[in-house]
C-alpha cells in the first residue's frame, strides 16, 4: 500500500510540495537536491536521480537522493551507454524488474547502486527533444503500476521546463546542458526551388508555449479543455463544409477530424489535466510523448501520422489561447520553416522578406513549390526531423543549388555561401545580358523559349527574362486562393490582365487542371483511393459544365477579339478533346449572338499527359491548333510511379530509352501533320534536360522564370544537328537511364550546361 501513495495522491500534492521546497531559494545545486529528496519520499522510493545531456552527448548525473553523493556531477553515461541514455535514445519511459539484468545496465562503483533492482526511468522532454531522464529505484524486485508511470512522467515535464528556465540548475551547468539544438548541422533534402539564402528561421505557425503549467482547479481546467476540444472539432467541421485554409487537402481535414475524435488521444488529454496540468500544459505533454513515441516507428505511415497529430495539437493550442489565424509579421531575412505548406498559406506571408523556404514533406510538383519557383524562393523539401533540429531565429543557409539546408551554420560555411551567392548573382547578369538575344543554336535553328505562370505576380517576370510569350497559364491558382468559386468578372479580369502583360506575345491559358492533390473546399469531390488516376482535370470539367463554360466565357471575354490559345489538361481520349472543344465552340457562339467580339483568331489544344494518346495522335491531331507535352504527369503515367511518393518518385529517370522514345514519337507525329507542339514539364527548364528535348527535334520549350536564362545560354552553345546524332544513337540503349551518356555528349560538344 505504500508504495501507491503517489496514485492516490496525484502528482499535484508532489509539485505543490516541489514548488514549497524551491521558495526558500538557496544555490542552486541545494534546489535540485530537495527534489529528489521529496520525490523519493512521496513516491516511497529509495532512490530518486536526475540525468541531464550534455552537449557532447553524455549523461550526466546532476542530483540523487539514496545514490553516493559523491558520484554527482561526476557519474557521466557516454552515448548509448547505461540505461539513462537508453531512455533518452527511445524518448519513453524504462520500466524493470531487475535493472541489472538489462543488456544496456552499465555498474558505476562510484555511485552504489549495487543493491538497487526495481528501475523506472522517464525521459525529461522538452518540444519533444530528451534533455535528460528522471530515475527513481528499489531495492525489491517489482514492477512500477501504470499509473506510477503516468504520475513521473507528468513530474518530469515540469522538471523539464524548471530545468530549461534556471530554476533547478544554476547559469553555469546549464551552459552545456543539451536544451535546444545549438550545434551547426547539414541537412540533406530534394530541389523544390533553385536558389541561395541566408537568414533566420521562422516557425510556420509555432504555437505559443504554455506561460502556466499547473493549474489551480482541475475541474475548472478540464471543463476548459472540453469547450475548446468542441470548438476544435467545429473548426474542422467547417472546413470540410467549405470555410477550410485554402489549398490542404481534403483528405488532410478528415485525418483531423478523425484524430480530433480518438478517444486515446482525447483521453490522454484529460488525464493530464486532472493530473494538475493546465490544459496547454498537457497539450505539449501529450504531444512530447507523442513525438517522441512515433519518431522511432520504422514505418513511414505511422511517422507521417505524427505530423497530423502536432498540427492537430498546434489547433488546439490555439483554440485555448483564443487566436484566429491570421498573416504573420516576418523578420528581415525571413527563413520559413514548416512541415508541409499549401499555396495559399505561402501567399500570406510577407514576400518582400522571406528569403527561403525549408519543408520536412512536400514534393517538388507540390503547389507550394510551384508558388516557390513562380516567386523565386529557394526552397528544399523532404528534410527528415528539421522542426525539431532547429529553433526559432536560428540562422539558416537555404541551398536550393545542392539540395541542402545548413542549420546554424559556422562563418567559415557563411563565407563560403557567401561566396557562392555573388557568383550566383554574376551568373545571372550574364543571363540578363542575353535577355534580348534570341534563342538560335550554333548550326542556324531558332527555338522559342516560353514561361509558365499562374499567379499574377508571375506577370512581372515576363520582360525580364525575355521569354517570348507564356507557354502554360495555369488558371487553377486564381481558384485555389480563393475562399469561394470566382465569379465570372473575377476571372474575366485576371485573364484580360494576363493579356495585357504578354503585350501581344502569345499566352496559352490552361483550363482548370483540378482534382488530384488539388482539391478545392468549396467543391464537393468525394475521397478516392488512387486520385491521379481518378477524377480530375478535363474530366472533371465534362462532368460538371458549367464550371468548364463558366471559364471558357471569362476567357473569350477577356480577349475581346484578340488571339486566344486554350488548352485542355489530361485529355485521356480523342473523345473527350471532342467534346471539350465542341464547348468552346458553344461559348463563341453564345458571345456572337450577343453581339461581343469572338477570338481572332482561336487556338485550341490540348496537352498530351496520358500515354493513351501516343497512340492515337493520328486522330487526335487534325483536330488541335497545338499540343503541348505535360512531361511531369506524363513521365508518372508511363512509368507507373508517383512522382510526389518518395518511395517511388526516383525509381525513374526520364533520361532514359522508354521516356526519350515515347518524346520523339510526339514530336514526330507532330512534324508530320505539321502541328505546333512545344514542352511545358519541368524538364524543359532544365539545360541538360533540355539540350536532350531540341536534340529530339522539340523547337518550343514552356519553363519557370528562373530556366530561361540557364536554357538559353546552353541552346546558344549547342551544335544541334551533332546533338541530334548523338541521342539517336542512345534510344536503343539497354540500360535504364541514359543521363551520363548524354552529359558526356554536352560536355563533348562544348555545351554549356
Amino acid at each position: 500500500m505504500a508504495d501507491r501513495v503517489l496514485a492516490v495522491r496525484g502528482p499535484r500534492s508532489l509539485l505543490r510540495q516541489i514548488r514549497e521546497a524551491m521558495a526558500g531559494g538557496g544555490p542552486a545545486q541545494a534546489r535540485l537536491d530537495m527534489v529528489v529528496r521529496t520525490i523519493a519520499q512521496s513516491m516511497v522510493a529509495e532512490v530518486c536521480s536526475i540525468y541531464l545531456l550534455r552537449a557532447s552527448g553524455d549523461m550526466e548525473l546532476f542530483a540523487t537522493e539514496g545514490l553516493s553523493p559523491d558520484a554527482v556531477h561526476v557519474t557521466r553515461m557516454k552515448s548509448g551507454e547505461g540505461l539513462v541514455s537508453e531512455i533518452v535514445r527511445l524518448g519513453r519511459p524504462l520500466n524493470l524488474t531487475d535493472a541489472p539484468l538489462h543488456p544496456k545496465f552499465s555498474y558505476r562503483p562510484e555511485t552504489g547502486e549495487d543493491p538497487f533492482h526495481a528501475f523506472l526511468g522517464v525521459p525529461l522532454l522538452r518540444g519533444g527533444r530528451p534533455i535528460g531522464a528522471l530515475v527513481v529505484q528499489n531495492r525489491t524486485a517489482r514492477v512500477y503500476g501504470d499509473d506510477e508511470v503516468e504520475d513521473l512522467q507528468t513530474i518530469s515535464m515540469v522538471l523539464a521546463e524548471m530545468v530549461a528556465s534556471g530554476e533547478l540548475v544554476g547559469l553555469t551547468e546549464l551552459q552545456d546542458v543539451e536544451l535546444a539544438p545549438h550545434r551547426p548541422e547539414r541537412l540533406k533534402g530534394q530541389r523544390f526551388a533553385e536558389g541561395l539564402a541566408f537568414g533566420v528561421a521562422v516557425l510556420h505557425e509555432a504555437p505559443a508555449a504554455p506561460e502556466k503549467l499547473l493549474t489551480d482547479d482541475a475541474a475548472a481546467e478540464e471543463i476548459r479543455l472540453q469547450i475548446s476540444l468542441e470548438a476544435l472539432r467545429r473548426q474542422i467541421d467547417e472546413m470540410l463544409d467549405g470555410h477550410s485554409l485554402v489549398g490542404v487537402p481534403r483528405d488532410v481535414l478528415e485525418t483531423y477530424r478523425m484524430f480530433a475524435a480518438d478517444r486515446g488521444w482525447n483521453r490522454g488529454l484529460e488525464e493530464a489535466v486532472r493530473s494538475g496540468l493546465t490544459a496547454e500544459a498537457a497539450v505539449e505533454r501529450v504531444r512530447s510523448e507523442q513525438r517522441a513515441r512515433l519518431s522511432q516507428a520504422r514505418d513511414p505511415y505511422i511517422r507521417e501520422r505524427l505530423h497530423d497529430l502536432e498540427d492537430l495539437a498546434d489547433r488546439l493550442l490555439r483554440v485555448l489561447a483564443g487566436e484566429t489565424p491570421g498573416k504573420r509579421i516576418l523578420p528581415e531575412n525571413a527563413i520559413l520553416i514548416a512541415r508541409n505548406l499549401g499555396p495559399a498559406e505561402l501567399l500570406e506571408y510577407d514576400r518582400t522578406k522571406l528569403r527561403g523556404l525549408l519543408l520536412e514533406e512536400g514534393s517538388q510538383a507540390s503547389h507550394a513549390s510551384i508558388v516557390a519557383r513562380a516567386l523565386g524562393i529557394p526552397c528544399v523539401g523532404r528534410l527528415a526531423r528539421l522542426r525539431d533540429r532547429i529553433s526559432e531565429g536560428d540562422p539558416v543557409i537555404v541551398d536550393g543549388e545542392q539540395a541542402e539546408a545548413f542549420l546554424r551554420p559556422r562563418a567559415d560555411m557563411i563565407e563560403s555561401f557567401r561566396a557562392r551567392a555573388d557568383l550566383r548573382a554574376q551568373r545571372y547578369a550574364e543571363f540578363a545580358k542575353l535577355k534580348d538575344t534570341p534563342a538560335i543554336t550554333r548550326d542556324g535553328d531558332k527555338i522559342k523559349l516560353l514561361m509558365n505562370a499562374g499567379l499574377a505576380v508571375d506577370l512581372d517576370n515576363l520582360p525580364q527574362t525575355g521569354a517570348e510569350g507564356i507557354g502554360l497559364f495555369r488558371t487553377e491558382f486564381q481558384f485555389m486562393v480563393a475562399e469561394q468559386m470566382p465569379r465570372l468578372s473575377a476571372q474575366t479580369e485576371l485573364y484580360a490582365k494576363v493579356l495585357e502583360a504578354a503585350d501581344g506575345k502569345s499566352v496559352v491559358f490552361r483550363t482548370l487542371d483540378l482534382g488530384g492533390d488539388k482539391v478545392l473546399p468549396y467543391i464537393q469531390a468525394d475521397r478516392e483511393d488512387n486520385p491521379a488516376l481518378g477524377w480530375r482535370a478535363i474530366r472533371m470539367g465534362l462532368d460538371r459544365p458549367a464550371l468548364l463554360r463558366l471559364q471558357l466565357r471569362a476567357l473569350i471575354a477577356a480577349a475581346a477579339g484578340r488571339e486566344l490559345r486554350v488548352m485542355f489538361p489530361l485529355v485521356a481520349t480523342v473523345e473527350e478533346f471532342r467534346r471539350a472543344r465542341a464547348f468552346v465552340d458553344d461559348e463563341v457562339a453564345w458571345a456572337r449572338r450577343r453581339g461581343r467580339p469572338a477570338p481572332d483568331p482561336l487556338r485550341v489544344g490540348a496537352m498530351i499527359e496520358a500515354p493513351s494518346l501516343i497512340w492515337h495522335l493520328d486522330a487526335l491531331l487534325p483536330m488541335t491548333d497545338f499540343v503541348s507535352v505535360g512531361t511531369n504527369d506524363l513521365m508518372q503515367y508511363l512509368f507507373a510511379a508517383d512522382r510526389d511518393n518518395p518511395r517511388v518518385s526516383d525509381r525513374y529517370d526520364p533520361l532514359s530509352p522508354p521516356a526519350l522514345r515515347a518524346l520523339k514519337a510526339i514530336g514526330d507525329a507532330c512534324k508530320e501533320s505539321g502541328t505546333p507542339v512545344s514542352v511545358c514539364g519541368e524538364l524543359a527548364g532544365r539545360p541538360l534536360e533540355a539540350f536532350a528535348l531540341i536534340a529530339l527535334g522539340f523547337e518550343r520549350l514552356s519553363m519557370p522564370p528562373a530556366g530561361i536564362g540557364p536554357v538559353k545560354r546552353m541552346i546558344l552553345s549547342t551544335d544541334r544537328e551533332a546533338a541530334s546524332k548523338g541521342v539517336a544513337g542512345l534510344l536503343k540503349s539497354g540500360g535504364g537511364s541514359v543521363r551520363n551518356e548524354i552529359e558526356t555528349l554536352a560536355r563533348k560538344l562544348n555545351v554549356a550546361l
